[in-house]
């Protein structure tokens, strides 16, 4: 399945008064991993919504905290589609520095839903093999 890389520097404004990365952020830093890969598959959530009707929601997320990561480091943001189901997807994002200390890790479902209803449905065929197609 696919696997993506999207490096983030840590600025000043994702820490705390001790420098460190606040939690939430790490939640950040993937969401935006996430639609980086979407847009390397040549998709955007804009495009997906106007164009075939749907958005990408998170459905729950498993995540732990390794090690902090600190103001100025330069991150490295993994994401690996581990399950792609009909109206989901599974993926396993790790954090980690350049030392290649893990930072974070989480399991994030998303789920696939209508724009206007936001009831699950189908991810159209086409989408669904960006999603399997491997470089």
């Amino acid at each position: 399945m696919r696997e993506f890389n999207w490096a983030i520097r840590v600025y000043y404004e994702d820490t705390d008064a001790a420098g460190v990365v606040y939690h939430s952020n790490y939640l950040r830093f993937m969401e935006r991993a996430r639609t980086e890969w979407l847009r390397t598959l040549g998709y955007t959530h804009n495009r997906l919504q106007e164009t075939e009707n749907m958005v990408f929601v998170v459905s729950s997320m498993n995540i732990e905290f390794k090690k902090p990561a600190y103001f100025d480091e330069l991150l490295n943001v993994n994401c690996r589609l581990v399950r792609l189901g009909g109206t989901s997807l599974v993926f396993e994002q790790m954090i980690h520095n350049d030392a290649n200390e893990t930072k974070c890790r989480a399991d994030v479902h998303i789920a696939c839903v209508d724009v206007g209803t936001f009831k699950p449905r189908r991810i159209p065929a086409s989408i669904r093999a960006e999603f399997k197609h491997d470089n």
